[in-house]
């Protein structure tokens, strides 16, 4: 089967996502973990360390005005699962609205990002990168508190790292994560409905249940 941004959308409405062993492999499979790393909405934490990182940093955040170039940015590693076929069909689901970026700006250079697809109230998280101490840490606050605020059921991180694990990602059953899923996606969520907040403001409401 060939794979198209149509084709990819509805991959994501049941449950599966594509990867490729590297970058340089154009053989694309899919993907549907037994187990299901995702990140509660009300259990997101922020740590003491981060408070400060959000409060001083002094980082600019954006949404969705570099999103080549945060997709870019997280296949470049070592290792990678984004190969240019998929990197192409991501900009696609971008340019069609379904796709988004939250970007890390240090003055005019993005340090830092994340970048996702967005069906009814499910965001599936897909990859993102640092270029600065707690760069990924920082994008992944105002992500989760994006959601929150535009109202979002699912969040989607797909597997579960010790580094997504300190920040409340937790793992569930298949059989629960598709149930999740189903309900999420038949819900309304607007991605680019919240503005850009203040720092304390995402301390707070992060603080608050977490």
């Amino acid at each position: 089967m060939t794979l198209t941004p149509e084709i990819l959308l509805r991959g994501y409405t049941i449950g599966i996502f594509p990867m490729a062993e590297h970058r340089d492999d154009a053989e694309i499979f899919w993907v549907d973990p037994r187990h299901r790393g995702i990140i509660p909405l009300d259990g997101f934490h922020i740590s003491r360390s981060l408070r400060r990182r959000l409060l001083r940093c002094g980082f600019e955040i954006r949404v969705d005005t570099a999103f080549a170039e945060v997709v870019d940015g997280c296949a470049d590693r070592a290792e990678t699962w984004i190969n240019a076929e998929i990197r192409e069909h991501y900009i696609a689901l971008f340019d069609a609205g379904y796709a988004h970026s939250l970007e890390i700006w240090d003055g005019d250079e993005l340090v830092g990002g994340v970048y996702g697809v967005a069906v009814g109230a499910a965001f599936f998280g897909e990859s993102m990168f640092s270029r600065r101490r707690d760069a990924s840490k920082i994008a992944l606050a105002y992500l989760v508190d994006r959601l929150r605020l535009a109202r979002f059921q699912l969040f989607d991180t797909q597997f579960l790292t010790d580094h997504l694990a300190s920040l409340g990602a937790i793992e569930i059953p298949r059989k629960a994560y598709h149930d999740r899923l189903d309900k999420a996606i038949g819900q309304a969520a607007d991605f680019l409905a919240p503005p850009i907040p203040a720092p304390q403001d995402v301390i707070q409401r992060n603080t608050q249940t977490s």
